[in-house]
Parts: C-alpha cells; structure tokens; sequence
C-alpha cells in the first residue's frame, strides 16, 4: 500500500480536528493559502512544515463553537440546567492546548456520577481537556469564576 501524499495527509489531519483552512492557519501559523497550496498538491510542504499544522491540535474555542448543540444536548442529558463558559476561553486569552472550563448548575437529582460522565462525553466530542465545575460547589474565593462565565 502507497504511502499518503503530504497533500493527502494534511487535509486528513485538519479535517479529523474539525477545523476548517482558515482555522488551521490560525491555528499553526501557516498562511491560509499555504495550507490551500498543499492540500491540492500546487506546492510541497517540507517535512518541517507539515509538522507545524500537525502540532496545532484542535483549539477549544472553536470546538465549541463547531459543536455547541451537542454540548448542550450532552448538558442536558446529564442533568444540567446552565452551562457558561470561564477561564482562558471565555478571556479570549486561550491557546492550542488550553482546556475548556465549563461552570454548570446541575438539577439537584444529579449525582457526581452526570459531573464525571458529563466531562468525558465532552472531552470525547470536543477533543480537548474539559474541566467541569459545580455551580453549586463554588466558594466565595472563586467568585472572579461567577463573574466571567459567559452562557453558552
């Protein structure tokens, strides 16, 4: 069996994150029409880089923005009443690699098992690290985490 183009490999890679060019670009640091060159075969990338979009990874902004339904629909399936969005993310200060921190208001029949199942189903759609956080758990040391959530 043939080898995979460099082409080939790179669209795989950018279309198994979820991302489209113009997010890769961002992504990676690789121009947009760079990443457009190669993924049709009109220019060839060194090995150096084709590693660079391959280091990217998948962004938890725009994981979340591709699946927010499912986030919510997953949410709800957990017994969740609210879902916002803190840290870096809801800062707009995150990087390839942060995590994704969610401060929810669970239904007062939810266990900690739907806290832990809810995480892991998320960092399965999103592929990023999902940190959950019990609305009701926070203290008053953490009220700069209430005051930057944003909704879903």
């Amino acid at each position: 069996m043939a080898s995979q183009s460099p082409a080939s490999q790179l669209a795989d890679i950018r279309r198994a994150a979820g991302l489209t060019q113009r997010e890769l670009a961002e992504l990676s640091g690789v121009a947009q029409p760079d990443i457009a060159a190669y993924e049709n075969g009109t220019r060839h990338p060194s090995p150096r880089m084709l590693a660079r979009p391959a280091a990217a990874g998948p962004r938890a902004s725009v994981a979340l923005a591709r699946h927010k339904a499912k986030v919510k629909a997953l949410a709800a399936h957990h017994k969740a009443l609210s879902v916002k969005v803190f840290g870096s993310v809801a800062r707009g200060e995150h990087r390839p690699g942060s995590d994704l921190d969610l401060l929810v208001t669970f239904a007062p029949d939810a266990s900690l098992f739907d806290r832990i199942e809810l995480a892991r189903d998320l960092e399965d759609t999103l592929g990023v690290k999902v940190d959950v956080v019990s609305a009701d758990g926070l203290r008053e040391s953490h009220a700069s985490i209430a005051a930057e959530a944003k909704p879903l």
